[in-house]
């Protein structure tokens, strides 16, 4: 059954999801906004099972079943917690008739929803993920190795499977691209990368060499050591706006700039 939704708004978008009488969806907490009364809301450690919101390993598992299903939660919650993520997920199904529920992101920006007909996996940025069917699954991937968390950003990712709608957000205007339409290979700020399909090889690399002009690049230049790389055949969303360059604008504006001339190398952001 396909999510009935629609992304509103300008400048802070919002998305409307209207549910069918016992379908659910469910998002991270914090991204929920409003619902109608006929919408149930439950709180939940556990991830979605992808049986429709329903949580595995029912009565008939018995207490082996419980204790798999007590395991595996407490996997995804180890898993959330690495990642920085929120620890729960709030699960919404109308009841009695249709309902409505309404989601945001947390930055100013676009918003966008994704359709996963079962065969490509889709991998977004942390804090990307707003809401989804309970039949798509959300898990936590790890990419780029070593030069990957020497990058800071990207290194963790939002991994989503399954068939059915989810929705991300991101900050700033969204522009779609295909590697495979530059020479197979892009290389952007590491900021900027919102999501992208299964298929898509993502690392990172340092910006130049150790010589004059990659140390004038890293010093001077804005982005810090390292770049994002996306290559292959697949659809990229980027982002205009990174979380660091809004913080930083919002630093200068108070008169708390740290960053100076130097750009991303010496910048005192830590968020």
């Amino acid at each position: 059954m396909t999510l009935k939704q629609e992304i509103v708004g300008n400048a802070m978008q919002m998305a409307v999801v209207n549910l069918f009488p016992g379908q659910t969806v469910y998002c991270e907490a914090g991204k929920f906004l409003f619902k109608t009364t006929n919408v149930t809301m439950e709180t939940r450690l556990s991830g979605p099972s992808g049986d429709g919101g329903r949580q595995a390993g029912g009565s008939g598992g018995g207490m082996g079943g419980m204790l798999r299903q007590a395991m595996g939660t407490a996997m995804q919650v180890g898993q959330r917690m690495l990642a920085g993520e929120s620890l729960a997920f709030q699960y919404f199904t109308a009841q009695g008739g249709e309902g409505t529920v309404g989601f945001a992101g947390v930055l100013p920006g676009e918003m966008r929803a994704l359709e996963l007909d079962g065969t490509r996996a889709w991998f977004a940025e942390k804090d990307a993920f707003v809401a989804a069917e309970s039949t798509v699954d959300f898990g936590i991937a790890f990419a780029g190795g070593r030069t990957g968390m020497s990058g800071g950003e990207g290194f963790v990712l939002e991994k989503f499977t399954g068939r059915g709608t989810v929705i991300i957000a991101g900050a700033g205007n969204f522009i779609d691209l295909n590697p495979a339409d530059f020479g197979g290979r892009i290389e952007v700020d590491t900021g900027c990368v919102v999501a992208f399909e299964e298929g898509i090889e993502y690392g990172v690399q340092r910006v130049g060499g150790l010589n004059r002009q990659g140390i004038m690049n890293a010093v001077f230049g804005g982005e810090g050591l390292s770049l994002a790389t996306l290559e292959g055949n697949g659809r990229v969303i980027l982002q205009s706006l990174t979380i660091e360059s809004l913080a930083n604008a919002l630093k200068k504006a108070q008169g708390g700039d740290k960053q100076g001339p130097t750009g991303g190398l010496f910048s005192t952001h830590t968020g």
